[in-house]
């Protein structure tokens, strides 16, 4: 059964009124309750707010890193493990092929009931987690395969055990040994993209988003608890940060926005997965005509205009 948002409540009775002309197999009303829905749907999403463009990010039927995997990947094998502590199930490593392009696919995934979520931390990773991605990554550039990273979580584990076990540093480190891979690196953002334990994956040739995702250095709840000391004021810290796709990509700290379904990658995941999948091939292909020097200047230079904003 689908999840309906509170500003999906007219498409949620328009889709019931369908189901029920259906049953009484009445092909005229259905053809009417269609256009209705198809004026409803983009009147709705083309008017979205930034924290409605957040609860699509956190839908519970998002796909998640996992879902994008077995539908973009085949002889899909996975890596378990970072050698040094545990395997961390936040993170998940797979090699395998998007079409004839052979891949390394690193992902955070959140997991789907109690009993799963409980097994993904909720998508947080620990420092095992980024270590695992590490070595994941190190093994694609010793055989000169692509690397994609979907990122989705809330933020790194803060527990006591991550914490001793140095997440920082692990995140550190990802950030200087990603930024230096000899080969091509492409991040999406597919849910929600939250502080280092986002930006720990986020390091890349090519930086994008899925249309509903966000990227934040902190969650709007965390933002509203801060400056105004109520919880009930992160829609306004929301609509502050600019946490979305198109805001991101007008100043400039993404590359691209991958148009997912108008109504939601969660509405329709073969189709969001394909257009992950053709933009991260095409991209691979545009890569591939650069030289090692020209990819690494240009990562540099992104790299470097981080934080920069100039005065008129």
């Amino acid at each position: 059964m689908s999840t309906y948002l509170t500003f999906e409540e007219k498409i949620k009775a328009i889709e019931e009124d369908i189901i029920v002309a259906k049953s009484k197999s009445d092909e005229h009303a259905v053809e009417i309750l269609d256009k209705k829905l198809e004026k409803e749907v983009e009147k709705t999403f083309k008017n979205l707010t930034d924290y409605q463009k957040l609860q699509l990010a956190r839908h519970p039927d998002r796909p998640y890193a996992l879902d994008y995997i077995r539908g973009l990947l085949t002889d899909a094998y996975e890596i378990h493990g970072d050698r040094h502590f545990t395997d961390d199930n936040a993170i998940v490593c797979y090699l395998g092929k998007i079409g004839d392009e052979k891949v390394v696919v690193i992902g955070e995934q959140k997991g789907r009931g109690t009993k799963n979520k409980l097994k993904r931390n909720f998508g947080m990773p620990s420092p095992e987690g980024y270590r695992k991605a590490l070595r994941a990554a190190k093994l694609a550039e010793k055989f000169n395969l692509p690397i994609l990273m979907l990122v989705d979580t809330p933020g790194a584990y803060p527990g006591i055990g991550a914490e001793e076990r140095n997440q920082s540093e692990a995140i550190a480190k990802n950030l200087y040994e990603f930024s230096d891979l000899k080969t091509i690196t492409i991040s999406v953002v597919i849910g929600e993209g939250g502080s280092g334990g986002a930006l720990a994956i986020s390091i890349a040739d090519k930086l994008a988003m899925m249309r509903y995702s966000v990227y934040a250095v902190i969650s709007p709840e965390g933002c509203a608890a801060i400056l105004w000391n109520d919880p009930a004021q992160a829609e306004t810290a929301a609509n502050s940060l600019k946490i979305t796709a198109e805001s991101l990509k007008s100043l400039n700290l993404i590359d691209d926005v991958i148009n997912e379904p108008l109504i939601g990658a969660h509405r329709s995941k073969d189709e969001a997965i394909k257009a992950l999948a053709d933009y991260f091939l095409e991209s691979v292909k545009e890569l591939r005509n650069m030289s090692q020097e020209e990819r690494y200047e240009k990562r540099y230079e992104k790299l470097m205009s981080l934080g920069s904003f100039s005065q008129k």
